[in-house]
């Protein structure tokens, strides 16, 4: 079939990072590059036609026109009307399909053609708001699918924007995206205020697939996410060698929220690394430095349970060696890219564009497109040989070298590494005996203040990888309790702390 013509308006400078970012998302995504082409008029050939002939005549013919409205207005003809108002009237006139995105919420700023241009393309169509570049791709991705759809050119759609079979609003944790609409506005301006009903929230980031949660929804905001997507588990062993052998010293299996496999996975891989700590010589608090970087390994966890295949039977699997930490997740390369071109600039291709969004938004994904630069930057200047990735029968295998491997650093805990641990933290185990509830651990160190302990004491003992729980797959669990790890118990008796289990 012939693909469908998309004309994406407007050429202000405002828009020259989100229209190249479309630009090369609608051309190397490997569906909509089958069903449609793009039409910029910055690529149009030189000829002899005036500029305003050529970009209103891509507009009547297009199938759909892609309106970016934005706070300018644009340079004005003699009857005071801009490209983009000119293109969205000749569209219009010609029936073409049109979408129209918004950027920005702060509408008293913009010009006052173009709020009034705003209203009246609200009261013609649907119209979506975005803050970033990230935001824009998944809400054309979905428009530009439910339009294939529509049409009858495709009779499914990407497994995480498809609804999720017998799952309901009941199946989400509206608590949840109550909490993720407070921090995705803190952290990348999203534009809904809080306090928006959980259906428009859902709406807006494309989570409905005809009034049904999708995929992408579940996984995000379940209440049992494994309930539906029983392999959407991430499985977690530490090896004390080099190779998968048995007996596994330490082996937990994963379950909950995407958010909640990122952190879990993390926290696991950091609880059995070293960890360095230095001297308060410069300030009052200990620095800290784990042999991998943190964020190397958040940003290779997040990119397993992000861009994995959930059509595949397999989980994500997570493997601490003693020479390197490898991570498994089902899933390849899109055919625009190769591993060589990761290494160097490259657009991002998301595999689950409806899932990538909100991790985005809640700063689970930092950079489209950069991180896996940033992990090698990351490890070249932690003194680590570079990151490996491959793809071997269908399954994405990255590995992250360890420092011992490279330096041969003991894993031993010294007396005097024991005493620059954090004194909320040398306090902790010295209370500590066998499993213990937070409330016991509370009432041992004589404190009342529940999120002063919970960020000074519990998570900063967790993340020094002395402290873990007795149900990491629960941690909301009412039968949760604590422990020392074998980390804590080694840090305890170089403290001179006796009687610990």
């Amino acid at each position: 079939m012939t693909p469908l013509r998309i004309f994406l308006s407007s050429v202000q400078r405002e828009f020259a990072v989100e229209r190249a970012a479309l630009r090369d998302y609608l051309r190397g995504d490997p569906l909509l590059r089958r069903f449609f082409e793009v039409f910029l008029f910055e690529d149009a050939p030189a000829g002899d036609r005036r500029a305003d002939d050529l970009y209103l005549d891509e507009a009547r013919r297009c199938d759909v026109y892609l309106g970016l409205f934005g706070y300018d207005y644009g340079t004005e003809d003699a009857s005071g009307l801009s490209p983009t108002e000119r293109e969205f009237e000749a569209a219009g006139a010609a029936g073409r399909t049109r979408l129209i995105f918004v950027k920005g919420t702060a509408d008293e700023t913009r010009h006052p053609k173009m709020r009034a241009l705003i209203a009246r393309a609200g009261g013609e169509l649907i119209r979506r708001r975005f803050t970033e570049p990230t935001g824009l791709i998944a809400a054309v991705y979905a428009a530009l699918v439910r339009i294939l759809e529509e049409r009858e050119i495709i009779r499914f759609t990407p497994f995480d924007a498809t609804f999720c079979r017998d799952a309901t609003l009941k199946d989400l944790d509206t608590e949840r995206i109550t909490r993720f609409v407070a921090l995705a506005r803190r952290s990348r301006n999203f534009p809904l205020p809080e306090g928006t009903p959980v259906q428009e929230v859902l709406a807006h980031l494309n989570l409905f697939d005809r009034d049904r949660p999708t995929h992408a929804a579940v996984l995000l905001f379940g209440r049992q996410p494994q309930r539906f997507l029983p392999a959407s588990e991430v499985r977690c062993a530490h090896f004390h060698g080099t190779e998968v052998a048995k007996p596994i010293p330490s082996y937990q299996v994963y379950k909950g929220t995407v958010f909640d496999l990122v952190d879990q996975a993390k926290d696991f891989v950091l609880s059995k690394i070293d960890l360095w700590v230095g001297t308060r010589a410069e300030s009052a608090q200990a620095p800290t430095a784990y042999e991998i970087p943190q964020e190397v390994v958040a940003e290779a966890i997040v990119n397993a349970v992000c861009h994995r295949d959930y059509t595949s039977d397999a989980s994500v699997q997570v493997m601490l060696f003693k020479d390197r930490l490898e991570i498994w997740n089902p899933g390849t390369l899109p055919p625009t890219l190769t591993l060589a071109s990761l290494k160097g600039p490259h657009p991002s291709v998301p595999a689950n564009p409806l899932l990538a969004e909100p991790m985005y938004l809640a700063k689970y994904i930092e950079r489209m497109g950069t991180g896996i630069r940033d992990m090698i930057d990351r490890c070249r200047t932690a003194g680590l040989n570079e990151p490996e990735f491959k793809v071997e029968g269908g399954v994405w295998i990255t590995t992250l070298h360890r420092k011992a491997a490279v330096t041969g650093v003991t894993r031993e805990v010294t007396p005097e590494v024991a005493r620059e641990v954090a004194p909320e933290v040398e306090r902790l185990l010295g209370v500590v005996r066998g499993e213990m509830s937070r409330a016991e651990i509370m009432t041992a160190l004589g404190l009342k203040d529940e999120e002063h302990f919970r960020l000074r004491y519990l998570h900063a003992a967790i993340s020094s990888g002395v402290l873990e729980m007795t149900r990491p797959e629960a941690p909301r669990s009412r039968l949760q309790k604590y422990r020392l790890t074998e980390r804590g118990r080694a840090v305890s008796r170089a403290m001179g702390h006796r009687g610990k289990s």
